[in-house]
């Protein structure tokens, strides 16, 4: 069986994340959707997505194909049930089209505005999590979280924890090879605690679970950390950080504060910039929606910073309640920047400029340089096609 994941309208509200990516390559709780459904599969799937991604993210075809909704986090009644699919038939939950599984001949003009014709068998939205929004990623990171911590390391054995560790449900501690943690405070008696392939705690740090250290990634010396938070793979971070995701090869390296967060890959948060996730009045945090061009309620009380990939802050930066932060932007001085950045601005709370494309992809290269990634025509593409699609924000 061929598998190939597709977008519905979840990727345009989860925006600005999705600029650089399907809906499937975001992270939550340890792994990326993407690597939940292989795991489960043990089978690679492709994408269908749009034209200026499709270059990065490809479509493998096959005579028969089942393709999966990219913003659907697997489990396993739902594994067996899109695998039980039969040909020409779907799998749905009221207005949310979970898998469908086409011949070849079909896949040219699918979409899912468009399926008459195929046999439909429906779940309820309670059998299944669904990211649907920016904040969903630190919401539902909890459930998610503990629900990998399964999947990874049953029938595994963990890595000797060092002795010069203070620990509390040291059951609930997974430690991959590689890894080095020392003179640290851990309690997984509150949620379990996943430290990836040579990944290292430093002296002094605090973690409380649940919480998700990926590989290659790093806790600096006494940062404080609360559940449930992800650090995605080759990031560093420090300070205080709370129920926050970290996509992947971003720092904050410094103390300040991140919470209620999620950040892309390839952004840095200047030393002790720091997020509002509670608003004075305690009341319900509104959002930058894109399609909608305009603030959305997101229903929580704690919601903090949303920044897309490439972005970067100075020192000292403050960032209010509900700030949305578009693709490779770069706020620095003092007061508190509009909550809503768009995707190329260069300034703060004072006012922004154009961050010119050539500026971006100086910046974009020495930055992936030293992860040792290049910053090809592929990816100059993808961040051209941004650029020019959000002219119009900057203005």
């Amino acid at each position: 069986m061929n598998y190939i994941f597709f977008d519905d309208s979840a990727s345009d509200n989860l925006l600005p994340l999705t600029f650089t990516r399907p809906v499937a390559e975001l992270r939550i709780g340890i792994t990326t959707i993407r690597e939940k459904w292989e795991r489960e599969l043990s089978a690679k799937i492709s994408f269908i997505t749009k034209d200026y991604l499709s270059e990065k993210f490809k479509l493998v075809e096959a005579d028969d194909n089942i393709l999966i909704n990219g913003s659907i986090v697997p489990n396993d009644m739902l594994v067996n049930t899109v695998c039980a699919l039969e040909p020409d038939s779907l799998l749905f939950a009221e207005d949310k089209i979970i898998a469908v599984r086409l011949g070849q001949d079909k896949l040219s003009t699918f979409s899912i505005d468009n399926l008459d014709g195929l046999k439909k068998t429906e779940l309820s939205k309670d059998d299944f999590i669904s990211v649907e929004n920016p904040w969903d990623l630190f919401a539902m990171n909890d459930k998610v979280l503990r629900y990998d911590f399964e999947k990874i390391t049953a029938g595994r054995e963990s890595m000797p924890i060092s002795e010069t560790n203070r620990v509390i449900g040291a059951e609930n501690i997974f430690i991959e090879e590689g890894a080095k943690v020392e003179c640290a405070i851990i309690n997984a008696e509150t949620g379990p605690v996943y430290i990836g392939k040579d990944a290292e705690v430093m002296e002094g740090s605090i973690v409380r679970g649940p919480f998700a250290l990926c590989d290659h990634s790093a806790l600096k010396l006494g940062a404080k950390i609360y559940g449930a938070t992800t650090i995605g793979p080759h990031s560093k971070v420090g300070g205080e950080v709370n129920n926050s995701v970290i996509l992947g090869y971003s720092n904050k390296a410094h103390d300040g504060f991140l919470g209620n967060s999620v950040i892309g890959e390839w952004c840095n948060l200047g030393a002790d910039s720091n997020n509002s996730n509670l608003k004075n009045n305690y009341a319900e945090v509104r959002l930058w929606n894109y399609p909608k061009q305009r603030f959305v309620h997101t229903g929580l009380q704690f919601c903090g910073l949303i920044m897309g990939d490439h972005s970067k802050c100075g020192i000292n930066t403050m960032f209010n309640t509900g700030t949305v932060v578009g693709v490779s932007a770069n706020i620095y001085g003092s007061g508190f920047p509009r909550n809503y950045v768009p995707s190329f601005s260069w300034g703060g709370a004072h006012g922004f400029v154009d961050f010119s494309i050539k500026k971006a992809f100086e910046v974009a290269g020495k930055v992936m340089a030293r992860r040792g990634i290049d910053f090809d025509e592929t990816e100059q593409n993808i961040l051209t096609h941004i650029y020019n699609e959000t002219t119009q924000h900057r203005k």
